[in-house]
């Protein structure tokens, strides 16, 4: 069955919007997609949002359900608000993207016309890269990495391990999903030990030697957590190259390293619809203009969120979510015949390294030599030797934010 951009049009339940109104399909339901979608329906498009599952499961926060501070069900968020809003929800997967036609293809084979397409489908992860893991060996040695499920199963996995077992998590080398998350989850994990069992060790393994928030990160776990975290960076051998699934170990140039509970994090590429549409390069990620968030490989395709090259822009959910709202303002201009402002974004990246104690890491960027740039003096990091009261008062700003970007995205 081919849906026109007529009959979509005709579909949705907002009767102000024409029947010839400029069709836009979103594909991909979480903090990017979702923000993307509610911005250009108030921006009076028709839109309709391509996401399989009629929950979405949040990553922000996800660490701490690891830890047990935080219930699941404060991570599950439905769609109504969006079709109350009179955007078109489609519970299906898109299969295909025809750029030159402007068509997609779902699952059950109909297939949507747009004006203007907006790829937001998050990451997928690299099972090929590290020998001896893939989604099989995930359901033993969870990533955690893509909440839901694999969240519970960290957990659970914690709560059950015996007092005295050893904790290994292996962090890959950039870029992947929320540079600092890997750590935040180190430092709640050891929370998680030193309050529930203080004769367990964390073994951090990391592919790098640099990582975000790190003076602020060693500092919290120097005084909170001392011989109970212990990190090795790639220089002294934190590389992880492999997976013994049989033994529970990982694998380093220097040797293996078994653990009670084994939290792999791998290398990961933009979702696999952005390969299958042809917007990700060699890379496995996705090069787009800055000012619009258009793809630089397919005309009337915009990419956003985690799957974008975004230049000095992390990828984090507060970052999609600003993404969100400029690409919406220029596929509206640009449909509308109008120039495409010129955007200046925001992103604030906040970490939980015990209840209580927040840290956090902003920046603003603008368009630059085709790439989205750092606006030199306009971030920064939480002071290093800033009192209690002020961490405390950021682990409460991560809670707001949380509520507020939840609230844009979902309603």
């Amino acid at each position: 069955m081919r849906l026109t951009r007529r009959a979509l049009a005709a579909l949705l339940a907002t009767p102000a919007l024409a029947q010839a109104a400029p069709a836009v399909v979103v594909i991909g339901g979480g903090f990017g997609g979702a923000s993307c979608a509610r911005a250009l329906r108030r921006n009076g498009l028709a839109v309709t949002l391509i996401e399989p599952n009629a929950t979405y499961t949040a990553c922000p926060f996800s660490n701490a359900v690891i830890a047990g501070l935080r219930p699941m069900e404060r991570q599950r968020f439905g769609y109504d608000a969006l079709r109350a809003q009179g955007i078109a929800v489609v519970h299906q997967a898109a299969t295909g993207v025809d750029a030159a036609a402007r068509r997609v293809t779902l699952t059950d084979g109909s297939v949507l016309a747009y004006d203007r397409l907006v790829l937001a489908p998050g990451i997928t992860l690299r099972f090929d890269a590290l020998p001896g893991y893939d989604e099989a060996a995930a359901s033993v040695l969870p990533h955690a990495w893509q909440a839901g499920a694999q969240t519970e199963l960290l957990r659970s996995q914690l709560d059950a391990m015996e007092d005295g077992g050893t904790v290994i998590m292996a962090i890959p080398a950039n870029p992947y999903r929320c540079p600092p998350g890997p750590y935040e989850r180190a430092s709640l994990i050891a929370h998680f030990l030193k309050t529930r069992k203080p004769r367990s060790k964390l073994l951090v393994l990391d592919a790098k030697d640099v990582f975000s928030k790190q003076r602020l990160f060693e500092a919290a776990w120097a005084s909170l957590y001392p011989g109970l975290l212990e990190y090795v960076p790639l220089s002294a051998g934190g590389r992880v190259t492999g997976v013994d699934l049989a033994a529970r170990a990982v694998v380093t140039e220097f040797g293996n390293h078994a653990g009670a509970v084994v939290n792999v994090i791998p290398p990961q590429r933009a979702g696999e619809i952005a390969r299958i549409a042809g917007a990700a390069d060699r890379s496995g990620w996705c090069p787009i203009d800055p000012g619009s968030f258009e793809s630089r490989l397919l005309p009337g395709v915009h990419v956003i969120g985690d799957a974008a090259i975004a230049g000095a822009m992390p990828k984090s959910a507060f970052a999609a979510n600003a993404q969100a709202r400029v690409c919406a303002d220029a596929i509206t201009a640009l449909l509308r015949g109008a120039p495409v402002p010129e955007p200046r974004l925001l992103n604030t990246c906040y970490s939980l390294v015990a209840p209580g104690y927040g840290i956090s890491v902003a920046g603003v960027y603008r368009p630059a030599e085709g790439v989205l740039a750092d606006i030199p003096g306009a971030g920064g990091t939480s002071p290093l030797d800033a009192p209690a009261s002020v961490r405390e008062a950021e682990a409460g700003y991560a809670e707001d934010w949380f509520e507020t970007i939840c609230t844009d995205a979902f309603g």
